[in-house]
């Protein structure tokens, strides 16, 4: 498969076989997800990625829920009732690509992003490569925080550190 422009514009096409994974990164400044939602979630750590992802046929879809860990992405089995409670006082979410976009969370620092899938995936491989111990160690986290800085600087949000 090629990754180049022009074949990328061929598949910019909902017809097509592949589908184009956007560059664009969105920081979602309007966002919230209080402690109670994202417990209803059960997902255990507080960085994740939920993914609209195309079913078997053209109209069904599912959200699948991912977090980055030391052993690669962890899916987490996502109660349909509590991503709709979400989606309900988020409508941006509702606008997500399938496949190709994912809405990233960092609960830690309060922070929502709707980028690339690819970029996800990154991220886990950040973790993977840079993990030690049981904790993760000072690195892995020093590459969290590079990864969503960068994030932050591709969708236009002004660094605030003077």
């Amino acid at each position: 498969m090629c990754v180049c422009q022009p074949c990328a514009i061929l598949f910019d096409n909902p017809a097509a076989q592949y589908k184009r994974v956007p560059s664009q990164v969105r920081y979602l400044r309007d966002w919230h997800i209080g402690d109670v939602e994202w417990d209803d979630l059960r997902i255990p750590i507080g960085i994740a990625f939920f993914v609209k992802q195309s079913g078997p046929e053209k109209e069904s879809s599912r959200v699948a829920a991912y977090y980055p860990s030391p052993a690669g992405p962890v899916e987490s089995l996502l109660p349909l009732d509590a991503w709709q409670d979400i989606t309900a006082s988020n409508p941006d979410l509702d606008r997500l690509q399938l496949d190709t976009q994912a809405l990233l969370v960092n609960r830690a620092a309060n922070e929502c992003f709707v980028l690339p899938i690819d970029e996800c995936y990154r991220l886990v491989g950040l973790m993977r490569t840079h993990w030690k111990g049981l904790s993760g160690g000072a690195e892995v986290w020093r590459e969290i925080q590079l990864f969503f800085a960068e994030m932050k600087r591709r969708a236009g949000v002004p660094d605030n550190r003077a």
